[in-house]
């Protein structure tokens, strides 16, 4: 049940992690995209913020940190069209967009200030969607978690580095807030009772 106030946040819905050729693509991403688009315009309508976040590179590399200890190709470079969100869900102007360099949606980044201007509080309900599930989508929900948020992750409208890390991520986040793992259908419902 979404307990206290509500946020959405989507999470890094961008062309370098969805499109077909993606340099870091996440299986499913595409079929996720409806359904993300449905569980945005449902928080819309029932008055929950939309929060965007935007991973986000400069070309010189000097802020990608130990992503550059692997083989993960360039991505989400600032002014490409890779760094961009998905036109099928893009952002409103009453929506909000956060960038990040780092997994960590709260790391670096104005997310708190952001939730704490919108009264979500600690204890409150962040609904959490988008990529990698095994990624910034774990390392986000796992911080919320230890931020003293209750978390709802809507694992089909999730996408991971492959479907078993995927799978593997959400049995994760569902350890560390049990309960977290929810259905679209489900949330939806939720969504449809949620009295602010």
């Amino acid at each position: 049940m979404i307990k206290g106030r509500a946020a959405l946040l989507v999470i890094d819905v961008q062309h370098d992690f969805i499109d077909d050729d993606a340099p870091v693509h996440c299986f499913g991403g595409k079929d996720m995209l409806p359904k993300i688009k449905q569980l945005i315009e449902s928080c819309r309508e029932a008055d929950i913020p939309v929060i965007y976040t935007q991973e986000v590179h400069r070309s010189s590399h000097v802020d990608m940190g130990r992503e550059l200890d692997g083989n993960e190709p360039d991505h989400c470079i600032i002014g490409t069209k890779g760094a961009e969100i998905m036109e099928e869900i893009a952002p409103t102007a009453s929506d909000i967009i956060v960038t990040k360099p780092r997994y960590n949606a709260f790391l670096g980044t104005d997310l708190t200030y952001i939730l704490n201007g919108l009264h979500v509080l600690p204890h409150d309900t962040l609904i959490i969607c988008g990529d990698a599930t095994n990624v910034c989508v774990h390392y986000t929900s796992a911080e919320a978690h230890q931020r003293d948020y209750r978390i709802k992750v809507v694992e089909d409208c999730c996408a991971g580095s492959s479907l078993d890390e995927h799978e593997a991520a959400l049995i994760q986040i569902n350890y560390l807030q049990n309960g977290s793992r929810i259905k679209l259908k489900d949330i939806l419902k939720e969504i449809k009772a949620y009295d602010k």
